[in-house]
């Protein structure tokens, strides 16, 4: 069988057409990195928001985390068969809206539960001293608290994604687009290698998901940058006392 599987991977006629693994893939991360964008730009501003003033946090992170008990294939079902429908979404495929929304809610819970939690938990040393110098909310904000949250804040919008990129699968489960379809179409065929070959892919994505973003964490975090110029501008002891 997995003879079979890296037959059917490495066959370029199963890459091209608008059923082949290619379209499928590119759905797949389009609907992820969609998901993911709009549900930062949902979530974040308002987590930060509730962090940086420590009121009314605790409840917007209980709220978005019952969403974590509701499964996301009951809400993509009832929005595929409700107004939003099962109609073609322009380049995201059939049940394409329906499949989006799901995922956008299904990504705000650790988003905003990070957000919130790496302000809240800023050392309160550091920000009475940026006060103790003058500076306002926004600017404590902006150069104490939200560096110094940075990377707890980075962790939730990795996790998201890797999450909706598994999770995106389950829209071939209402004829809706991505690499599910080649999971769906294997058991419908009796082709087990097709499955094998689907799941293969979502997890080799999954795991270049994981290291991509756990690249951007590192270089994207401030406290690290001010770390490594530090440590290059420190004048290093050549030949001291012995």
């Amino acid at each position: 069988m997995l003879g079979d599987v890296f037959s059917y991977l490495t066959d370029g006629s199963n890459w091209s057409g608008s059923t082949g693994i290619g379209t499928f893939m590119v759905q797949q991360l389009l609907l992820t990195v969609t998901a993911l964008l709009i549900a930062m730009v949902l979530g974040l501003p308002l987590a930060l928001y509730l962090g940086h003033r420590h009121h009314g946090g605790t409840l917007a992170v209980n709220v978005t985390n019952v969403g974590r008990a509701v499964p996301v294939f009951a809400v993509l079902l009832v929005l595929a068969l409700g107004p939003v429908g099962s109609e073609q979404f322009g380049p995201y495929g059939r049940a394409g809206l329906a499949t989006l929304i799901a995922l956008v809610l299904f990504a705000l819970p650790p988003i905003i539960t990070n957000a919130y939690v790496g302000v809240v938990e800023v050392d309160p040393g550091a920000v009475e001293a940026a006060r103790g110098m003058g500076m306002n909310g926004a600017k404590v904000f902006s150069s104490v608290e939200l560096p110094l949250a940075m990377p707890v804040v980075m962790t939730g919008v990795r996790v998201a994604l890797v999450q909706v990129w598994a999770t995106a699968t389950i829209a071939a489960l209402v004829a809706g687009p991505g690499l599910g379809r080649i999971i769906t179409r294997g058991f419908a065929n009796h082709r087990t290698y097709e499955v094998v070959a689907g799941a293969v892919l979502v997890a080799l994505g999954a795991l270049v998901l994981e290291a991509t973003m756990a690249l951007v964490q590192r270089y994207a975090d401030p406290m690290r940058r001010a770390r490594v110029s530090v440590t290059r501008s420190s004048p290093t002891a050549v030949g001291g006392p012995r």
